[in-house]
C-alpha cells in the first residue's frame, strides 16, 4: 500500500489555497474599485473599445468574470450588469452564463482535487447521520445541484464548493451551473441592459428586481420542479 507524500499533497492543496488567498487580499484590496460608480464613470471608454474591437471585448470581459468568480472576487453582479450593458441582454447572457460556469468550475476542481475526493471518501465510511446526507445527495443529486443553483438565498460560493466536497462529477456540476444560474443570469443581465436610462437619470439599478413577484415566482416554480423529484421520492419511501 502505497501513500502520498507530503510534498504531493501540498501540491494538491495549494490551487485551493490559492484561492482562499486570493479572495482574501480581493475582498480588502478591490471592494472599493468594482464599484457600480466604477462603471458609470468609465461608461464611454468601455463603449468606445466594445464598438472599436468587439471580439476583444468579449473574450476579455469572459476572462475577467472568469477570474472574478474563480477566486471569488468582489464584483460578480457588477460583472453581470456590465455584460449586459456592453452586450445587450442577449448575446450579453451568453457571455455571463459561460463565464461563470467557467469560474465555477475552477474552483470547483480545485476544492475537489485539494480536499473533495478525499472528504468523500470519508464520509462514505463514516456512519449515522453524515453518511445518511452523502447518501441523500447521491440519490437526488441532479435536484439537489438546481436547487442550489435556483435559489437566490444559497450564496455561489458555497454553491460551488459543496458538490465538490461531496464527490460529485464534474459533468454534472457543469450542466447544473449552466442552466440552474440561467433565469437569474437573464434577469440581472436584462437590469444591465437598461443601465443607459439608468446613467443618464444618475441613479443606481433596482437589484431587488429578482423579487419581484412577477419575477421569482416562475423562479420559484422552477424550484418546486427541481425539488419534485426528492417529494415523490420521499413519498414512495414513506409509502412502502
Amino acid at each position: 500500500m502505497t501513500t502520498a507524500s507530503p510534498r504531493g499533497g501540498f501540491y494538491r492543496h495549494l490551487p485551493f489555497v490559492i484561492i482562499v488567498i486570493v479572495a482574501i487580499l480581493g475582498a480588502f484590496t478591490l471592494r472599493d474599485h468594482l464599484t457600480f460608480d466604477a462603471l458609470r464613470d468609465n461608461r464611454e471608454a468601455l463603449l468606445a473599445y466594445r464598438d472599436a474591437h468587439f471580439a476583444l471585448s468579449v473574450l476579455g470581459f469572459m476572462a475577467a468574470y472568469v477570474v472574478i468568480v474563480a477566486f471569488s472576487l468582489p464584483g460578480a453582479t457588477l460583472a453581470t450588469l456590465t455584460g449586459g450593458f456592453l452586450f445587450g441582454t442577449f448575446p450579453g447572457v451568453l457571455f455571463n452564463v459561460t463565464a461563470a460556469t467557467l469560474g465555477a468550475v475552477v474552483i470547483f476542481l480545485a476544492a475537489k482535487w485539494g480536499l473533495g475526493d478525499r472528504l468523500a471518501a470519508r464520509m462514505d465510511a463514516s456512519e449515522g447521520r453524515v453518511l445518511r446526507i452523502k447518501q441523500g445527495i447521491a440519490r437526488n443529486e441532479l435536484s439537489f445541484l438546481f436547487l442550489m443553483r435556483l435559489l437566490p438565498a444559497v450564496p455561489f460560493f458555497i454553491a460551488n464548493l459543496v458538490p465538490a466536497l461531496v464527490g460529485v462529477g464534474l459533468g454534472r456540476f457543469a450542466f447544473t451551473t449552466f442552466f440552474g444560474i440561467i433565469p437569474g443570469g437573464i434577469v440581472y443581465t436584462s437590469v444591465g441592459a437598461g443601465l443607459g436610462e439608468v446613467f443618464a437619470r444618475n441613479e443606481t439599478p433596482d437589484l431587488g428586481v429578482i423579487f419581484e413577484p412577477h419575477i421569482i415566482l416562475p423562479i420559484l416554480g422552477l424550484v418546486a420542479l427541481a425539488a419534485l423529484p426528492i417529494a415523490l421520492k420521499a413519498f414512495r419511501k414513506k409509502e412502502i
